[in-house]
Order: C-alpha cells, then structure tokens, then sequence
C-alpha cells in the first residue's frame, strides 16, 4: 500500500468511528428486536435513488420504545461528551435527528437548534429553527446516515449561518466508503453508535438472518448500486 492510500485510510477512519464495540452491540440487538432495522435480503426495499437494498432502517420507531430510547440517548450523551466537551449547542436534523437532539440537549443542558432540509416557504424563512448565534459550538445529531449528502449540507448550513460545527454523531451508519469520504472532505467527524458491519453478526446471532445471506448483505454493502440479490 502507498504512503498516499495509508494517509488515505488513516483519515477515513478518523472521520467516522463508533462510540464502543458493547455498545454497537446492543444497540443493533435492539433495532432488530423493535423491527426499526428490517432485513429482506430476498425482497429487498428500493431506494429513491433506485438502489435495491436488503436493509431499511427507520430509527424513528426506538422513540416509541422508553428503554430503546433511553439507550440511545444516554449513549449519544456520552458520544457528545467524550468526543466533542466543548460543545455549546446541539443541532438535530429535520426530521428524525430533531427528537434526539432535543432529548440529548436536555440531559447535557445544552441551547438546542433544528435546521431544516430547505427554508421554511412563509414567515421568516428560517434555514434554522432556534436561537442564531454566531461563532457558537455545536455538535450535530443525526438518526442515520448513507450517503451523508443531507447530514453534510446540514452541517454546510449551520456554518453559512456562523457555528463552529464540531462534528456530528448519530445512531446508525451503512457505513459506506462513499460517506466516509465525504465526511474527510468536508473536514467534519462522525461517531455513530452503531453500523452495519456491527449489526450483521448480531443478526446472525439472533437468526433474523443466516450465514449465507450475511454474505449477500455483505456484498451489498460493497457495492450498492450493482448488487444483485439472485447473487
């Protein structure tokens, strides 16, 4: 390997990374456990981008679960604190990443702010829900992230509008080269609870699935936009 893709690798793992192995463990039993993570490798879900994926992921459904919700809040609130102590401020992402903001905002006593995925079309056209100060730290929460293409513009606007955009957690990444390059690029670090390299061996362990079709999700993962689930 060249000292170019050494320096290559080292800056993608440091711009996305888990809070802890136990952690990504038991979250992802979790998710599978309340169906907010399904797998159907054999009839998988169609993306709006027209990928087929054997995996939806709708995080939204652990705030109906106080000890699923509890788990992730209190395990974002450590994420917050242990990677980014000088925050100021927490920003959550319309619309799934509002709730937890809100929730880990309130456990560290932090200003909370929401920015919306387009300006508010009356009033005031606000970009961001919230009190607006310059020059102030924030740490921003996601539920999940893909591509990081919204989370990314997200974090773009916040900085347009004067914060200093620490970094950002959320609760579950795909975990895709193509996202962790856009997050070295865009300089911004991302701590996730869990991921789908993680989730697989607890599917496994759990029967939701079997070794061959981890195999095919593994595939999956890879190369997205040619996998074939007939292999």
């Amino acid at each position: 390997m060249t000292s170019q893709k050494i320096r290559s690798h080292i800056l993608l793992f440091l711009s996305m990374q888990i809070l802890d192995e136990n952690v990504a463990a038991e979250v992802a039993d979790k998710l599978l456990e309340i169906e907010a993570i399904r797998l159907q490798p054999e009839q998988p879900f169609t993306w709006a981008s027209g990928w087929k994926s054997p995996i939806y992921c709708d995080n939204r459904l652990s705030l109906s679960f106080p000890p699923v919700r509890d788990l992730i809040k209190d395990n974002l609130v450590k994420a917050v604190q242990h990677f980014f102590p000088k925050a100021e401020g927490i920003a959550g992402v319309a619309t799934a990443g509002i709730p937890q903001g809100a929730l880990i905002s309130n456990d560290l006593d932090l200003p909370f702010i929401y920015v919306r995925s387009k300006p508010k079309g009356h009033g005031m056209e606000n970009m961001i829900e919230g009190k607006v100060t310059p020059g102030q730290k924030v740490v921003v929460v996601e539920d999940l992230v893909s591509t990081g293409g919204s989370s990314l513009k997200a974090a773009q606007d916040l900085k347009n509008a004067g914060f200093e955009v620490l970094g950002m957690v959320a609760i579950f990444s795909y975990g895709f080269d193509l996202a962790a390059r856009n997050f070295e690029e865009a300089g911004i670090d991302l701590v996730c609870l869990c991921h789908y390299e993680a989730m697989l061996p607890r599917a496994v362990a759990r029967e939701y699935i079997d070794e061959k079709a981890m195999t095919s999700l593994s595939e999956w993962r890879k190369d997205p936009g040619a996998w074939n689930p007939e292999g």
